[in-house]
């Protein structure tokens, strides 16, 4: 009788990890898995803008984002996911423009900007 006993519990214990072992992800879903940690790992930035003035439009390789108001906070940053080096431009009438080129990490930057008037704030040009 312990022989018996002791056999199906071995049984048992067999077809449970036999059971577990048997149950394995699908292809298509360790794929997936792997995809999803490779875009996790992949370089990503957050670029913080602080604009005067704060009105400022904001271009991202060439097309408008919003202005430096909409990426001025701590919860509101320019997500920059492709890897590689990005244009960041911002101009509003009246300044000059400010370019600059960013390669995003894994790190949130803040970027300063502080747009220079065209014209002296008296309006005329000195000779």
């Amino acid at each position: 009788m312990k022989c018996l006993r002791g056999t199906a519990v071995f049984t048992l214990a067999a077809a449970l990890t036999g059971g577990c072992a048997a149950k394995q992800e699908s292809p298509a879903t360790v794929a997936r898995a792997e995809q999803l940690m490779a875009s996790s790992a992949a370089k990503r930035g957050d670029l913080v803008l602080r604009c005067e003035p704060s009105d400022a439009q904001v271009l991202l390789d060439g097309v408008e984002q919003g202005t430096c108001n909409d990426f001025a906070g701590v919860s509101r940053s320019l997500r920059l996911v492709d890897s590689g080096f990005h244009q960041v431009e911002v101009k509003k009438r009246g300044f000059y423009p400010y370019t600059t080129y960013y390669e995003p990490g894994k790190a949130r930057v803040t970027l300063k900007v502080k747009l220079r008037p065209l014209a002296p704030e008296g309006g005329s040009v000195s000779p």
